[in-house]
C-alpha cells in the first residue's frame, strides 16, 4: 500500500518495548513506524527530513507501520515475515542482529548456527528459517539471465546466485545489471555471493 513515507521526522523513542519513529507529511498527518534499533541510531535530528521504506502489518487485533532507511532492508523483512512463525517483531529482531547482505549469506550457505544468535531463534527456527528462505530466494530463475561484464577470476557461480537473489528482492532487471557491473569491480577475485550483494545493495541505495 505504501512504498515509502517522506517527510519531517516528529518523534523518536526507544527502549526494551521496541523502537519507533513519527514522521509527519503533507496535511498534518503523522505516521508512526516500528523500526529497529539499528536505523534508530542513524535517523536525523527532530525536525529534519526523513524517508522509510514501509510495510504496512495488517492484523486482526491492530494496524501498524514498519519503516526501513534501506529499501533492502524492507525487502528482508518481507521475505523473512512470509516465513511461518516469524513475525514482524522476530524479524525486525533479525534485521538488528545481522545486516541484510549478511542474512542473505547465511541463507546461501545454509548457516542456520548463524541465526540462533539472535535474541529469540532458536536452532529448529533457525533451520526452518534457511530452508523457506533458500527456496524463496534461490530457486527464482529469470528466462532471460542478466549479461554484465565481470572480470574473468571472479566466481561464475557466485555471481549468478546474488543476480538471482536481487530478482527474488523485486529489483529491476536494468539496476541489478547497472549496480552489478560496478561492485564486480569492487570485490576481491575471491568473492562470495555475499560480498557481491553487499556491494550491490550499496550501490542500489545510494
Amino acid at each position: 500500500m505504501y512504498d515509502y513515507i517522506k517527510g519531517v521526522l516528529t518523534n523518536k523513542s526507544g527502549g526494551t518495548k521496541g523502537f519507533t519513529a513519527t514522521v509527519e507529511t503533507g496535511g498534518g498527518v503523522g505516521y508512526l513506524m516500528e523500526i529497529t534499533s539499528t536505523d534508530y541510531g542513524d535517523l536525523p535530528l527532530l525536525e529534519e527530513k526523513v524517508k522509510l521504506y514501509t510495510v504496512l502489518i495488517h492484523r486482526e487485533d491492530k494496524m501498524s507501520l514498519c519503516g526501513f532507511l534501506k529499501r533492502e532492508d524492507r525487502d528482508i523483512f518481507n521475505i523473512l515475515t512470509s516465513v511461518s512463525g516469524v513475525g514482524s517483531k522476530m524479524a525486525l529482531t533479525l534485521l538488528d542482529e545481522f545486516p541484510s547482505s549478511e542474512l542473505i549469506g547465511f541463507v546461501i550457505e545454509g548457516n542456520f548456527k548463524e541465526l540462533t544468535r539472535a535474541k529469540g531463534v532458536g536452532p529448529k527456527l533457525a533451520q526452518k528459517i534457511i530452508l523457506e528462505l533458500k527456496d524463496k530466494l534461490m530457486n527464482y530463475k529469470e528466462s532471460e539471465p542478466i549479461v554484465i561484464s565481470a572480470p574473468t577470476a571472479l566466481n561464475s557461480q557466485a555471481v549468478d546466485d546474488a543476480q538471482t537473489v536481487l530478482v527474488s528482492l523485486g529489483y529491476e532487471k536494468d539496476e541489478i545489471k547497472s549496480a552489478m557491473s560496478k561492485a564486480v569491480t569492487l570485490v576481491q577475485e575471491n568473492a562470495s555471493a555475499e560480498d557481491i550483494l553487499k556491494e550491490t545493495l550499496k550501490i542500489l541505495s545510494e
